[in-house]
């Protein structure tokens, strides 16, 4: 950044995310594979994004140095694989969370083919899949990204170089390619296909006999919504520079440097955010559970919804069956008394007839 100050408060705020992502996101990690009881589909997909969470945060520190220095010193191949593992989390913590709520809406909606989703070896593969689709949507970041002494320090002969870890482009289709593609791919399909899951859903709860399980959707909405409001920033920039690129059709520079690093340091707040979700959803488990609070809460409220939803609608099974039963019940017992009655009759008037 060329503003001193807006560096050295990036730096310091990628100093806060740290200290609060890497300890809360390997302390999921640790409820959900030592104090866990069951691991659910959501439990798994929660421990998935808390890793892709955590792995971000352990490499905030680079980025610490970079804006605080003004200078990138970490070299070339450090700056495009840095940048590429960034780029892999932004799509896999999308993905994650895209997927969370698809199976979120098949469990409430068609809980009858939840089954089918059950299967560990099967969400097994969708996870390595997913990684794997994450790791290769990230590889412009391998081929654009280059680092380069900044102009503004070769205009002054006095000041110490400032190398720059940036995208170079060499046509400007290759900026619409890269951007385009990542707001495409990791914001607007994906979150679109969120916030349908959620429509579907709450309309889905609405009408059972348990409303009060909206209360357990809040979680995972909550950490939909913030998603999105860490990461808007970042796509709005994406979508200018490639409004500008198609405008100019010369683009071949990075020139929104400042801007960037802005969005970008507000995207990772997104991943130290969910620990501290989770700790304000969870906190009437603390008390009774101690430590274990974290894996009691995604035991208990994140399947709520499901189990009451599943029971809801088993009751009206139930109760259909009771009622049909009941009537072919009473339907038998008035065929029994009138038998007897009539079996009755035809045995007394012999008797009558005797005397």
């Amino acid at each position: 950044m060329s503003n001193s100050i807006g560096s050295i408060t990036g730096a310091a705020i990628l100093g806060l995310v740290f200290l609060l992502g890497v300890p809360g996101n390997v302390f999921i990690i640790w409820s959900i594979l030592a104090r866990a009881r069951s691991r659910s589909i959501t439990t798994l997909l929660i421990l998935n994004l808390a890793f892709a969470d955590g792995f971000l945060m352990l490499l905030t520190p680079f980025f610490m140095v970079y804006l605080a220095q003004g200078s990138w010193i970490f070299g070339r191949d450090m700056c495009k694989i840095l940048f590429y593992l960034c780029a892999a989390n932004m799509y896999a913590s999308i993905f994650m969370i895209m997927l969370m709520s698809l199976h979120r809406l098949v469990a409430i909606v068609w809980p009858k083919r939840v089954g089918m989703l059950t299967n560990h070896r099967m969400v097994t593969r969708v996870l390595a899949g997913l990684w794997v689709l994450a790791l290769g949507l990230s590889a412009p970041a391998l081929v654009f990204r280059t680092t380069e002494v900044s102009n503004k320090t070769l205009q002054v002969s006095n000041e110490t170089p400032s190398i720059q870890c940036y995208c170079k482009h060499q046509q400007y289709l290759y900026v619409v390619m890269h951007y385009g593609m990542e707001t495409l791919l990791a914001f607007l399909l994906p979150y679109s296909m969120i916030i349908g899951s959620y429509v579907c859903i709450l309309c889905r709860i609405r009408k059972t006999r348990f409303r009060r399980c909206i209360r357990s959707e809040k979680l995972i909405l909550v950490i939909i919504i913030t998603f999105g409001l860490f990461w808007l920033p970042y796509h709005i920039i994406n979508v200018a520079q490639v409004a500008q690129a198609l405008h100019a059709k010369n683009f071949t520079v990075e020139n929104v440097s400042d801007p960037r690093v802005v969005t970008s340091t507000v995207a990772f707040v997104s991943s130290c955010i969910n620990p501290v979700l989770y700790t304000f959803a969870g906190k009437s488990f603390i008390r009774r559970d101690g430590l274990a609070f974290m894996a009691r809460l995604f035991e208990g409220t994140v399947l709520k919804t499901t189990r009451r939803v599943q029971y809801s609608n088993q009751n009206s099974r139930d109760r259909e069956k009771e009622t049909d039963e009941g009537e072919s019940l009473k339907d038998k017992d008035t065929d029994s008394s009138t038998t007897a009655n009539s079996s009755s009759v035809i045995k007394v008037v012999p008797q009558k007839n005797g005397k």
